[in-house]
C-alpha cells in the first residue's frame, strides 16, 4: 500500500468513525452538563477535520514531479501534518477557555450511565484507530497518517481523563473544569510535538549521526584510501531524499578514476537507504573554505 492510498483509507474510517463519536458524545454532555465531555466531543470532531487534511495532504503529495517541482510534491504532506497541528490548537484553546469559564462560575457536572457508556466505547474505538493509524504509518511512512495516529491517541487519552472524572465528581465538583484544562493542555503537546517535527524537515535537516556512519562505512568498503567524507547536506522531500557531501581524493587520482569511485559510492547509497547522492570531488591538498 502507498502513501496515497494509506492516507485515503485511514482518512476516511476515522471521518466516518468519529462522527459518530462527535454526536454520542455531545448528547452525553449535554445531558451530563459537563463541559469536559463537550470538550471530548469536539477533539472527535477536530479528528474528522483533521482526517480530511489527511485526505487531501495525501493526494497532493502524491503528484508526480513536474519542471516547477522536480523533486515531487511530497512536503504537501508536512503542510498538512502542521494543518492538523493547527486545528488541534484551536480545539485546545477553545476547551481551556470554557473549561476555566466553567471554574470560576463554580460549576459541576451530572454525569449518569449514559455517559460512562459514551466514554468507555469513545476509549476502545479511539484506541482501535489509533493503533490501526501507526500500523499504516509505519508500512508507508507517511507522516501525516502518523500524525493523524496521535491525534487518536490524544482522544483515547482524553476520554479516559474524563472517564476518571465522571467516578471522582462525586466528591469534587470541580474536577469536570479540571479535566477540560488537562485535556486541552495534553492537546497543546501534541500540537508542539507535530509542528516542530513537521517544520523541521521543511526547513533542513541535517543527516542524523547514525546516518553518516553508514555511509562513511559505505565509503570505506569501496576505497582502502582516506578520502575523507566532509561537508554533508541532506534534503528531505519527503518521497524524494537528497544527499550531497564532499571526498578528498589523491590529486595524482585521473577523473575517470574519482568519477568511478564516486559513483559507486552514489549507486550504493540509492540501494541501501533510497536517497540520490551527488559527491562532489575534491584534491586532498585544497582546503574548502566551508570547512
Amino acid at each position: 500500500m502507498d502513501k496515497k492510498s494509506a492516507g485515503y483509507l485511514e482518512g476516511f474510517i476515522s471521518i466516518s468513525t468519529n462522527l459518530v463519536l462527535f454526536v454520542l458524545k455531545i448528547w452525553a454532555g449535554v445531558v451530563s452538563n459537563s463541559v469536559a465531555l463537550i470538550a471530548d466531543a469536539w477533539h472527535s470532531l477536530s479528528d474528522s477535520l483533521s482526517s480530511i487534511v489527511v485526505i487531501i495532504g495525501s493526494k497532493l503529495a502524491a503528484k508526480k514531479p513536474d519542471k516547477e517541482h522536480p523533486f515531487g510534491h511530497g512536503r504537501w504532506e508536512l503542510i498538512a501534518a502542521i494543518l492538523i497541528g493547527f486545528i488541534l490548537a484551536v480545539i485546545a484553546y477553545d476547551i481551556l477557555v470554557d473549561s476555566i469559564q466553567k471554574l470560576t462560575d463554580q460549576k459541576s457536572a451530572d454525569f449518569g450511565i449514559v455517559a460512562i457508556v459514551v466514554i468507555i466505547a469513545s476509549i476502545v474505538i479511539n484506541e482501535g484507530l489509533t493503533q490501526y493509524a501507526f500500523y499504516l504509518g509505519r508500512k508507508t511512512d507517511s507522516m501525516t497518517v502518523k500524525a493523524d495516529a496521535w491525534h487518536h491517541r490524544t482522544d483515547a487519552i482524553s476520554s479516559v481523563v474524563v472517564l476518571i472524572g465522571i467516578f471522582l465528581n462525586n466528591y469534587f465538583w470541580w474536577i469536570d473544569s479540571i479535566l477540560g484544562i488537562i485535556i486541552a493542555l495534553m492537546i497543546f503537546y501534541v500540537v508542539y510535538d507535530i509542528i516542530m517535527k513537521a517544520a523541521n524537515k521543511l526547513l533542513g535537516e541535517k543527516p542524523s549521526a547514525e546516518l553518516i556512519e553508514k555511509i562513511e562505512s559505505i565509503i570505506s568498503d569501496h576505497s582502502s584510501s582516506d578520502i575523507q567524507p566532509h561537508h554533508y547536506h541532506f534534503h528531505n522531500y519527503v518521497n524524494h531524499k537528497e544527499l550531497t557531501f564532499h571526498i578528498k581524493l589523491d590529486q595524482k587520482m585521473y577523473i575517470m578514476e574519482g568519477h568511478a569511485l564516486a559513483t559507486k559510492i552514489e549507486d550504493s547509497i540509492f540501494d541501501k537507504f533510497n536517497i540520490h547522492t551527488t559527491i562532489h570531488i575534491e584534491p586532498l591538498s585544497v582546503k574548502h573554505r566551508f570547512d
